[in-house]
């Protein structure tokens, strides 16, 4: 099975504030997008990233070829327990996951 990595044209984390953060994943053709977005469940991501299910949103954006995911920050940005402040890390654990 390919990693979701070697089907996405790219895959992007940040912050959405203090407090959230993101996670892009662009697809580049409408094919990719349907493979992906049918190969890795929101409960897959959530596992991943060792989070709640029910505290992860994911928008499915066809017309972008484009999903999002925020979810809450483990702990606020900046403060001296956060270990990622601008949030970059997040994406290699979600390119990493197999695709169904």
């Amino acid at each position: 099975m390919p990693e979701l990595g070697q089907v996405a044209d790219k895959v992007r984390s940040k912050n959405a504030g203090p407090f959230w953060l993101t996670i892009d994943v662009f697809c580049g053709s409408p094919e990719a997008f349907a493979r992906i977005a049918g190969g890795v469940s929101t409960e897959r991501v959530a596992a991943a990233l060792k989070v709640d299910p029910a505290t992860v949103k994911r928008f499915d954006i066809p017309a972008l070829n484009v999903i999002k995911i925020s979810l809450p920050r483990p702990t606020v940005q900046g403060r001296h327990d956060d270990r990622d402040m601008h949030g970059a890390g997040w994406a290699s654990v979600i390119a990493e996951l197999e695709l169904n």
